[in-house]
């Protein structure tokens, strides 16, 4: 048949070419119909994160942060709220205990510098937890999860865990760890209007958060848990028990030695708020109406 060309044209091609023929229509049709599709598809949910995170990014440029006038010596004058009314001061790691980072990650976060914004450790356990006692018993938020739900606050759902998530893994790509860590600690919830660990150390202790006793950083480590519930100035029983906690966890985790823990718990709480200094107020309030910068001499 092969050789005959007349034949060729003329007769029914034998089993084995009409089987080359329709597998070669087949797969034809087959990547036509299935694989292009498949593939576009799959391009397409890759490049969509791609998408949604450059059309919606997270808002981390519409924090206003209280404006703080400082005179040529650097000592606090005056000192103005946000707008709406809280007090927030940026955070500078550099400026804060490093022992108290050290710790608040240990506690909140141990995978921190690991993870780029969802711990799958975590999620696992606490999915696991979940399933195993029929409620909620751990929870799998990140510090950049937290700071996710700080900087956008939503109802306690899990569809808004899984935006946190997402959000999360936005906040990692822009962010290094320490800039997310200062963020965090910027916006964290200290009760009333107190926002972030500069205010709060302020207010409570009356002084910057440079130096702190074991005892200030277990209360600075819970309050953000339950802010309102655990305020000592309100609810001194609630913030001493929940120092406790944090003090026990500490010394169970090796970050503090049970001696120290237990002088710790014995410390006195802050019974009051601390008032901020309020010298030039005039001056102050011009200079920070004009939208100068914290640290402006005067």
């Amino acid at each position: 048949w092969m050789g005959n060309p007349l034949r060729r044209l003329t007769a029914t091609p034998p089993p084995l070419m009409r089987g080359r023929r329709t597998f070669a229509l087949l797969k034809k049709s087959a990547l036509r119909k299935f694989w292009i599709p498949a593939f576009a598809g799959t391009s397409g949910l890759l490049l969509l994160p791609i998408i949604l995170d450059a059309i919606a990014p997270p808002p981390l440029d519409k924090t206003a942060v209280s404006s703080l006038v400082l005179d040529r010596e650097g000592r606090w004058m005056h000192a103005f709220a946000t707008p709406e009314g809280r007090w927030r001061f940026k955070a500078d790691l550099d400026d804060i205990d490093p022992v108290y980072v050290e710790r608040l990650v240990a506690i909140e976060d141990k995978r921190f510098w690991k993870h780029g914004g969802v711990d799958p450790l975590a999620v696992a356990r606490a999915g696991w937890s979940a399933l195993t006692t029929g409620r909620v018993t751990s929870g799998a938020s990140t510090i950049t999860m937290q700071t996710a739900r700080l900087l956008e606050p939503r109802p306690r759902t899990v569809g808004s865990k899984l935006i946190e998530m997402t959000r999360a893994a936005q906040i990692e790509r822009r962010l290094t760890k320490r800039e997310i860590l200062e963020l965090y600690l910027t916006l964290a919830p200290y009760g009333g209007n107190l926002e972030g660990v500069r205010a709060a150390s302020l207010t409570y202790f009356g002084k910057e958060p440079a130096r702190l006793t074991d005892a200030e950083q277990a209360l600075l480590i819970a309050l953000p848990q339950a802010p309102e519930a655990r305020r000592p100035d309100r609810r001194p029983k609630a913030a001493k028990v929940a120092r406790r906690e944090i003090l026990t966890k500490l010394s169970a985790a090796g970050h503090l030695q049970p001696g120290r823990a237990a002088e710790a718990d014995e410390s006195t709480l802050p019974v009051a708020r601390q008032v901020f200094p309020r010298a030039a107020y005039h001056a102050s309030r011009e200079l920070a109406a004009r939208g100068l910068k914290a640290k402006t001499p005067v």
